[in-house]
Protein backbone atom coordinates (compact mmCIF):
# COMPACT_ATOMS: atom_id res chain seq x y z
CA UNK A 1 0.00 0.00 0.00
CA UNK A 2 2.78 2.16 1.14
CA UNK A 3 4.42 1.62 -2.48
CA UNK A 4 1.72 2.55 -4.31
CA UNK A 5 1.65 5.59 -2.68
CA UNK A 6 4.84 6.14 -3.27
CA UNK A 7 4.33 5.72 -6.59
CA UNK A 8 0.99 8.10 -7.52
CA UNK A 9 3.35 10.82 -5.50
CA UNK A 10 6.01 10.39 -7.65
CA UNK A 11 3.53 10.32 -10.76
CA UNK A 12 1.85 13.30 -9.59
CA UNK A 13 5.19 15.23 -9.10
CA UNK A 14 5.72 14.53 -12.40
CA UNK A 15 2.81 15.16 -13.97
CA UNK A 16 2.97 18.34 -11.86
CA UNK A 17 6.47 19.57 -13.67
CA UNK A 18 5.53 19.09 -17.03
CA UNK A 19 2.31 21.32 -16.17
CA UNK A 20 4.55 24.03 -14.75
CA UNK A 21 7.14 23.79 -17.59
CA UNK A 22 4.50 24.38 -20.26
CA UNK A 23 3.00 27.17 -18.31
CA UNK A 24 6.42 28.70 -17.96
CA UNK A 25 6.86 28.40 -21.60
CA UNK A 26 3.53 29.94 -22.64
CA UNK A 27 4.32 32.91 -20.28
CA UNK A 28 7.57 33.51 -21.80
CA UNK A 29 6.00 33.51 -25.64
CA UNK A 30 3.57 36.03 -24.31
CA UNK A 31 6.40 38.12 -22.64
CA UNK A 32 8.37 37.94 -25.90
CA UNK A 33 5.35 39.13 -27.91
CA UNK A 34 5.06 41.83 -25.53
CA UNK A 35 8.77 43.08 -25.72
CA UNK A 36 8.65 42.95 -29.66
CA UNK A 37 5.82 45.68 -29.36
CA UNK A 38 7.16 47.50 -26.99
CA UNK A 39 9.27 50.85 -28.28
CA UNK A 40 12.29 51.26 -25.87
CA UNK A 41 11.30 49.10 -23.04
CA UNK A 42 13.80 51.39 -20.53
CA UNK A 43 13.50 51.40 -17.38
CA UNK A 44 11.87 53.97 -15.58
CA UNK A 45 11.37 55.27 -12.04
CA UNK A 46 8.65 57.48 -10.51
CA UNK A 47 8.65 58.82 -6.63
CA UNK A 48 5.04 59.53 -6.07
CA UNK A 49 4.05 61.66 -2.97
CA UNK A 50 0.19 62.11 -1.56
CA UNK A 51 -0.46 64.97 0.19
CA UNK A 52 -2.77 62.60 3.21
CA UNK A 53 -3.78 66.12 5.08
CA UNK A 54 -5.65 67.55 1.08
CA UNK A 55 -6.64 63.89 0.85
CA UNK A 56 -8.45 63.39 4.01
CA UNK A 57 -10.09 67.00 4.14
CA UNK A 58 -11.43 66.32 0.30
CA UNK A 59 -13.11 63.27 1.83
CA UNK A 60 -14.61 65.34 4.74
CA UNK A 61 -16.05 67.89 2.45
CA UNK A 62 -17.66 65.21 0.48
CA UNK A 63 -19.13 63.68 3.68
CA UNK A 64 -20.52 66.76 4.73
CA UNK A 65 -21.62 68.01 0.96
CA UNK A 66 -24.10 64.59 1.51
CA UNK A 67 -25.05 64.72 5.04
CA UNK A 68 -25.36 68.62 5.57
CA UNK A 69 -28.26 70.84 4.38
CA UNK A 70 -27.02 73.34 1.32
CA UNK A 71 -27.68 76.07 4.10
CA UNK A 72 -26.13 74.07 6.70
CA UNK A 73 -22.82 73.47 3.98
CA UNK A 74 -22.63 76.88 2.82
CA UNK A 75 -22.14 78.31 5.73
CA UNK A 76 -19.39 75.50 6.73
CA UNK A 77 -17.76 76.72 3.29
CA UNK A 78 -17.89 79.67 4.76
CA UNK A 79 -16.16 79.36 8.05
CA UNK A 80 -13.83 76.70 6.45
CA UNK A 81 -12.48 79.76 4.19
CA UNK A 82 -12.36 81.71 7.14
CA UNK A 83 -9.98 78.70 9.04
CA UNK A 84 -7.86 78.33 5.78
CA UNK A 85 -6.79 82.04 5.79
CA UNK A 86 -5.82 82.25 9.59
CA UNK A 87 -3.81 78.73 8.92
CA UNK A 88 -2.28 80.62 6.05
CA UNK A 89 -1.15 83.30 8.67
CA UNK A 90 0.04 81.15 10.84
CA UNK A 91 1.89 78.73 7.86
CA UNK A 92 5.26 79.17 8.75
CA UNK A 93 7.73 78.34 4.94
CA UNK A 94 9.26 76.26 7.15
CA UNK A 95 6.41 74.26 7.99
CA UNK A 96 7.43 70.85 10.02
CA UNK A 97 6.40 67.44 7.60
CA UNK A 98 5.60 63.82 8.31
CA UNK A 99 6.69 61.68 5.68
CA UNK A 100 4.82 58.38 5.47
CA UNK A 101 6.41 55.00 4.63
CA UNK A 102 4.72 52.30 3.76
CA UNK A 103 6.70 48.63 4.06
CA UNK A 104 5.26 45.13 3.21
CA UNK A 105 7.63 42.23 3.74
CA UNK A 106 7.57 38.97 2.23
CA UNK A 107 10.18 36.50 2.75
CA UNK A 108 12.41 38.24 0.70
CA UNK A 109 11.87 41.52 1.65
CA UNK A 110 11.41 42.60 -1.54
CA UNK A 111 10.69 46.16 -0.66
CA UNK A 112 14.17 47.21 0.37
CA UNK A 113 15.09 48.44 -3.01
CA UNK A 114 12.38 50.85 -2.63
CA UNK A 115 13.00 51.83 1.03
CA UNK A 116 16.70 52.28 0.16
CA UNK A 117 15.84 54.92 -2.49
CA UNK A 118 13.09 56.67 -0.22
CA UNK A 119 15.78 57.23 2.66
CA UNK A 120 18.46 58.28 0.41
CA UNK A 121 16.16 61.13 -0.83
CA UNK A 122 15.28 61.89 2.96
CA UNK A 123 18.35 62.22 3.76
CA UNK A 124 19.24 64.62 1.71
CA UNK A 125 15.56 66.35 1.74
CA UNK A 126 15.08 66.21 5.50
CA UNK A 127 15.06 69.09 7.31
CA UNK A 128 15.02 70.43 11.37
CA UNK A 129 11.51 69.28 12.43
CA UNK A 130 10.81 67.00 9.98
CA UNK A 131 9.89 63.27 10.93
CA UNK A 132 8.99 59.84 9.31
CA UNK A 133 6.76 57.10 9.99
CA UNK A 134 7.27 53.77 8.91
CA UNK A 135 3.79 51.43 8.63
CA UNK A 136 5.14 48.49 9.30
CA UNK A 137 3.80 45.14 8.21
CA UNK A 138 6.50 42.56 8.30
CA UNK A 139 6.01 38.67 9.63
CA UNK A 140 10.28 38.43 8.95
CA UNK A 141 12.43 36.04 6.17
CA UNK A 142 14.93 35.75 5.28
CA UNK A 143 18.12 36.97 7.29
CA UNK A 144 20.46 39.76 5.19
CA UNK A 145 17.56 41.14 3.21
CA UNK A 146 15.70 41.93 6.12
CA UNK A 147 19.19 42.84 8.44
CA UNK A 148 19.83 45.51 4.84
CA UNK A 149 16.06 46.60 5.93
CA UNK A 150 17.11 47.44 9.12
CA UNK A 151 20.31 48.89 8.34
CA UNK A 152 17.95 51.38 6.09
CA UNK A 153 16.28 52.38 9.15
CA UNK A 154 19.00 53.02 11.13
CA UNK A 155 20.46 55.72 8.74
CA UNK A 156 17.67 57.70 9.41
CA UNK A 157 17.94 57.39 13.31
CA UNK A 158 22.02 57.99 12.61
CA UNK A 159 20.94 61.55 11.03
CA UNK A 160 18.82 62.62 13.81
CA UNK A 161 15.76 62.30 12.19
CA UNK A 162 12.91 61.19 14.40
CA UNK A 163 11.92 57.63 13.64
CA UNK A 164 8.30 56.18 14.49
CA UNK A 165 7.14 52.80 13.24
CA UNK A 166 3.55 51.61 13.43
CA UNK A 167 2.70 48.22 13.70
CA UNK A 168 -1.21 47.92 12.83
CA UNK A 169 -1.01 43.67 11.94
CA UNK A 170 2.57 42.41 12.43
CA UNK A 171 6.46 42.74 13.23
CA UNK A 172 7.82 39.45 13.99
CA UNK A 173 11.11 37.95 13.58
CA UNK A 174 12.85 40.21 11.14
CA UNK A 175 10.08 42.48 10.96
CA UNK A 176 10.80 43.33 14.76
CA UNK A 177 14.61 43.79 13.75
CA UNK A 178 13.51 46.70 11.58
CA UNK A 179 10.58 47.69 13.77
CA UNK A 180 13.63 47.97 17.41
CA UNK A 181 15.74 50.83 15.38
CA UNK A 182 12.74 53.36 15.36
CA UNK A 183 13.43 56.16 18.59
CA UNK A 184 9.68 55.09 19.08
CA UNK A 185 7.83 51.99 18.20
CA UNK A 186 3.29 52.08 18.11
CA UNK A 187 1.17 49.23 17.94
CA UNK A 188 -2.49 48.44 17.38
CA UNK A 189 -4.10 46.31 20.51
CA UNK A 190 -3.96 42.93 18.19
CA UNK A 191 -0.76 43.54 16.55
CA UNK A 192 1.71 40.32 16.80
CA UNK A 193 4.81 41.73 18.20
CA UNK A 194 8.23 39.59 18.76
CA UNK A 195 9.54 36.51 17.77
CA UNK A 196 12.95 37.17 18.65
CA UNK A 197 14.77 33.82 16.97
CA UNK A 198 16.20 32.07 14.08
CA UNK A 199 15.22 28.96 12.03
CA UNK A 200 15.97 26.87 9.87
CA UNK A 201 13.85 23.92 7.86
CA UNK A 202 13.57 21.79 4.70
CA UNK A 203 12.49 18.44 3.76
CA UNK A 204 14.53 15.54 2.79
CA UNK A 205 14.22 13.33 0.40
CA UNK A 206 17.13 10.78 0.79
CA UNK A 207 15.15 7.77 1.73
CA UNK A 208 12.75 8.19 -1.10
CA UNK A 209 14.88 8.28 -3.25
CA UNK A 210 16.81 5.71 -2.36
CA UNK A 211 13.75 2.94 -2.27
CA UNK A 212 13.35 3.37 -5.52
CA UNK A 213 17.38 3.59 -6.53
CA UNK A 214 17.85 6.93 -7.24
CA UNK A 215 21.27 8.19 -6.58
CA UNK A 216 22.15 11.95 -5.73
CA UNK A 217 25.51 12.98 -5.63
CA UNK A 218 26.96 16.23 -3.81
CA UNK A 219 30.65 17.73 -3.77
CA UNK A 220 31.83 19.91 -1.83
CA UNK A 221 35.03 21.61 -1.54
CA UNK A 222 35.47 23.13 2.21
CA UNK A 223 34.50 20.69 5.33
CA UNK A 224 30.75 23.06 6.00
CA UNK A 225 30.19 24.28 2.85
CA UNK A 226 27.09 22.14 2.78
CA UNK A 227 25.67 21.39 6.22
CA UNK A 228 22.57 20.06 5.24
CA UNK A 229 21.02 18.68 1.82
CA UNK A 230 17.35 18.43 0.25
CA UNK A 231 18.52 14.95 -1.20
CA UNK A 232 21.74 13.49 0.19
CA UNK A 233 21.88 12.05 3.56
CA UNK A 234 22.17 14.59 6.15
CA UNK A 235 24.49 14.00 8.88
CA UNK A 236 24.78 14.64 13.06
CA UNK A 237 28.03 16.66 12.21
CA UNK A 238 26.09 18.77 9.67
CA UNK A 239 23.34 19.18 12.08
CA UNK A 240 24.77 20.08 14.63
CA UNK A 241 27.32 22.52 12.24
CA UNK A 242 23.63 23.83 10.89
CA UNK A 243 22.91 24.92 14.82
CA UNK A 244 25.68 26.28 15.71
CA UNK A 245 25.29 28.82 13.16
CA UNK A 246 21.61 29.28 14.05
CA UNK A 247 22.88 30.16 17.79
CA UNK A 248 24.98 32.50 16.05
CA UNK A 249 22.79 34.39 13.95
CA UNK A 250 20.25 34.44 17.03
CA UNK A 251 23.42 36.07 19.18
CA UNK A 252 23.82 39.06 16.62
CA UNK A 253 20.09 39.28 16.31
CA UNK A 254 19.61 39.63 19.82
CA UNK A 255 22.76 41.98 19.97
CA UNK A 256 21.23 44.54 16.97
CA UNK A 257 18.24 44.62 19.40
CA UNK A 258 19.78 45.52 22.49
CA UNK A 259 21.71 48.41 20.87
CA UNK A 260 18.61 50.19 20.13
CA UNK A 261 16.52 49.04 22.76
CA UNK A 262 18.91 48.71 25.78
CA UNK A 263 16.14 48.54 28.14
CA UNK A 264 14.93 45.04 27.06
CA UNK A 265 15.22 42.00 28.94
CA UNK A 266 16.53 39.74 26.28
CA UNK A 267 16.38 36.50 28.18
CA UNK A 268 12.74 36.85 28.48
CA UNK A 269 11.66 38.50 25.35
CA UNK A 270 14.41 36.67 22.95
CA UNK A 271 12.52 32.76 23.25
CA UNK A 272 11.23 33.14 19.60
CA UNK A 273 8.03 33.68 21.27
CA UNK A 274 5.45 36.52 20.05
CA UNK A 275 2.96 38.35 22.25
CA UNK A 276 0.26 40.74 21.27
CA UNK A 277 0.07 44.68 21.86
CA UNK A 278 -0.68 45.74 25.69
CA UNK A 279 1.72 42.47 26.53
CA UNK A 280 4.51 43.99 23.64
CA UNK A 281 4.27 46.95 25.78
CA UNK A 282 4.70 45.27 29.54
CA UNK A 283 7.43 43.51 28.28
CA UNK A 284 8.92 46.92 26.84
CA UNK A 285 9.00 45.42 23.26
CA UNK A 286 6.51 48.72 22.37
CA UNK A 287 6.47 51.98 23.74
CA UNK A 288 2.54 52.63 23.53
CA UNK A 289 -1.11 51.27 21.99
CA UNK A 290 -1.81 54.00 19.09
CA UNK A 291 -2.77 52.80 15.41
CA UNK A 292 -0.84 54.46 12.87
CA UNK A 293 -4.26 55.89 12.11
CA UNK A 294 -4.47 57.79 14.95
CA UNK A 295 -0.91 59.24 14.45
CA UNK A 296 -1.11 60.65 11.57
CA UNK A 297 -4.36 61.97 12.89
CA UNK A 298 -2.82 64.08 15.98
CA UNK A 299 0.33 64.91 13.72
CA UNK A 300 -2.10 66.59 10.75
CA UNK A 301 -3.01 69.33 13.83
CA UNK A 302 0.76 70.39 13.29
CA UNK A 303 2.86 69.04 10.64
CA UNK A 304 2.43 68.25 6.26
CA UNK A 305 1.39 64.72 5.98
CA UNK A 306 3.40 63.54 2.77
CA UNK A 307 3.18 59.65 1.72
CA UNK A 308 5.88 58.56 -0.21
CA UNK A 309 5.99 55.62 -2.50
CA UNK A 310 8.77 54.98 -5.26
CA UNK A 311 8.02 52.95 -8.41
CA UNK A 312 10.60 51.09 -10.50
CA UNK A 313 8.89 50.36 -13.86
CA UNK A 314 10.96 47.22 -14.93
CA UNK A 315 10.75 45.42 -18.39
CA UNK A 316 7.95 42.58 -18.71
CA UNK A 317 10.27 40.08 -18.55
CA UNK A 318 11.74 41.43 -14.93
CA UNK A 319 8.47 41.65 -14.26
CA UNK A 320 7.65 38.01 -14.81
CA UNK A 321 11.38 36.65 -13.04
CA UNK A 322 9.71 38.51 -10.04
CA UNK A 323 6.91 36.94 -9.99
CA UNK A 324 7.92 33.42 -10.26
CA UNK A 325 10.46 33.94 -7.77
CA UNK A 326 8.11 35.15 -5.46
CA UNK A 327 5.99 32.17 -5.99
CA UNK A 328 8.99 29.79 -5.08
CA UNK A 329 9.76 31.89 -2.33
CA UNK A 330 6.20 31.07 -0.63
CA UNK A 331 6.40 27.32 -1.30
CA UNK A 332 10.55 26.56 -1.09
CA UNK A 333 11.67 29.16 2.20
CA UNK A 334 13.55 26.64 2.86
CA UNK A 335 17.22 29.30 3.98
CA UNK A 336 17.76 30.14 7.77
CA UNK A 337 15.11 32.79 8.37
CA UNK A 338 14.93 35.15 11.04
Amino acid sequence: MLELFFESLIDYLFFLAKTLTLLAGIAVLIVLALRARSSGGLQREQLEITDLKERYRSLSYALKEISLSEKEYKAFLKEERKREKEREKRVDQEQRRLFIIEFNGDIRASEVSALRVLVTTLLQEAREGDQVLVRLDNAGGMVSEHGLAASQLARLRAKGIPLTVAVDKVAASGGYLMACVADRIIAAPFAVIGSIGVLAELPNFHRLLERYGVDFELHTAGEYKRTLTLFGENTDEGRQKLREQLEETHRLFKTFVSEYRPSLELERVATGEYWHGQRAVDLGLVDAIQTSDDFILEAGAKMELLKLKYRAHKKPIERLVASVRGVLDRVLAAASRL
